[in-house]
């Protein structure tokens, strides 16, 4: 049996960037939410904003990972 390390590495990296990626973009949509409390408690600004941004990056973590089982699957 052969390993091919270079396929393997390859996977590995996708794998950790996407990661990363999601991690990131949940974490920026859960500060999204911390933020729109901030702004209600304050009386300054609009509170559309931060919960558009949260909802946006929530939004795009549920496509990404329905992308990812959508590729398992077929």
């Amino acid at each position: 049996m052969k390993i091919d390390w270079v396929a393997l590495g390859s996977v590995f990296g996708v794998s950790l960037v996407a990661t990363i990626a999601l991690v990131g973009l949940f974490t920026l949509g859960i500060i999204g939410l911390s933020k729109q409390g901030a702004v209600t408690a304050s009386g300054t600004g609009s509170v559309a904003l931060p919960r558009i941004g949260a909802y946006t990056c929530f939004a795009l973590c549920t496509a990404a990972i329905s992308y990812g089982i959508y590729l398992i699957v077929t």
